[in-house]
């Protein structure tokens, strides 16, 4: 047996990539929130979900581009967006039992940390450059194509994307457009986080965030289109 094999994590099997630097992955499923004896500022899985993002973000676009050979580039960039989302990570993180395998401290987890689709789709980008760190782009592509490719094909029509959605949505009963503004900004220079409030006129506001301004203003659209139809107006 290999030393490779012998230090094998649990969810390598998951990820169909033995992982020559383990320690790689424990980054990458360590919260900001466990300290225990490391170095806060690098020793969790921020730095490295930065780079899962631009890695999944060209993985996706690739496989778009070779699926999709017939679709304009606003289609194509209307299926990355849904599959890049915070939704979609979340997902392929609960079908590989992620959450199990993740470092927090004792109050994150009784607070339902584990769980917390936000911290899911966080760690799962950091696993994904754990892969490409690893093992270059084949181990993150081939983690990718095994668990998006079936998300892809749930869309058989280009999506429309959030805010288009919305901004239809209120059109179509005589409303004013969305108004989207910045409420507060987070995290590291090199990884921000915007917090985006969205108000529809005769509904309560709703905010969400995002890495850019865009994808925060697109997430608070889908939150209010899922408020939208939850309360059966869709």
């Amino acid at each position: 047996m290999s030393s490779a094999e012998r230090t094998n994590h649990p969810l390598c099997a998951a990820l169909g990539h033995v992982f020559k630097r383990r320690e790689l992955l424990e980054r990458a499923l360590t919260h900001p929130s466990d300290g225990h004896g490391r170095d806060d500022r690098t020793d969790n899985y921020e730095r490295l979900e930065f780079l899962g993002d631009r890695v999944l973000g060209l993985v996706i676009a690739d496989l778009l581009l070779v699926t999709y050979k017939d679709e304009r580039e606003g289609e194509l960039a209307r299926r990355h967006t849904q599959l890049v989302r915070r939704e979609a990570l979340a997902r392929v993180a609960e079908t590989i039992g992620l959450g199990a395998h993740i470092q927090l401290s004792a109050s994150e987890a009784e607070t339902g940390g584990r769980d917390n689709p936000s911290i899911l789709a966080d760690c799962c980008e950091a696993v994904i450059a754990a892969l490409y760190l690893d093992g270059g782009l084949p181990a993150a592509s081939g983690f990718m194509h095994k668990y998006w490719v079936p998300l892809m094909r749930e869309a058989r029509e280009p999506p429309i994307d959030p805010k288009t959605a919305l901004q239809e949505w209120a059109q179509g009963r005589g409303l004013p457009l969305p108004h989207y503004r910045v409420t507060g900004r987070t995290g590291a220079d090199h990884a921000p986080m915007f917090e985006i409030e969205v108000t529809v006129e005769g509904l309560p506001c709703v905010t969400a965030s995002g890495r850019s301004k865009r994808t925060g203003e697109n997430e608070a659209a889908q939150l209010m289109l899922d408020a939208i139809s939850e309360s059966g107006d869709g």
